[in-house]
This record gives C-alpha cells, structure tokens and sequence, in this order.
C-alpha cells in the first residue's frame, strides 16, 4: 500500500483523511486518490505538519 506511513500516522493522532484534504483545500476523495501513488518525501513533510496542526486542534 502507498503511502502507508502517512496513514498510519494519521490514524495514531486521531486524524481522519478528510480532515487532512479539507486543509489542503481539497475533496477527501482527491486527496485519497493521490495516496494511491508514492507521495515525495516534500509533500509527505507538509502533510505531517498538517496532521501535528489537526491533532493539536488548531
């Protein structure tokens, strides 16, 4: 599965996918279609801080 680290740390923060592609401004849909191809290391980056943002309540 692509991108199983990025799953895996919004699951143990309590953070769902759609709340991750509202952020990015999104639809859940689109940002779960782009999880089906290897993210780069950058975009993975960005979405890491905006899990820490989500999971922190900001």
């Amino acid at each position: 599965m692509c991108n199983k680290d990025i799953r895996e740390y919004a699951n143990k923060r309590n953070v769902r996918l759609w709340q991750i592609a509202s952020k990015l401004g999104i639809n859940d849909g689109n940002f779960s279609r782009k999880l089906r191809i290897e993210l780069s290391e950058e975009k993975k980056a960005e979405i890491r801080v905006i899990i820490d943002e989500l999971a922190a309540g900001e």
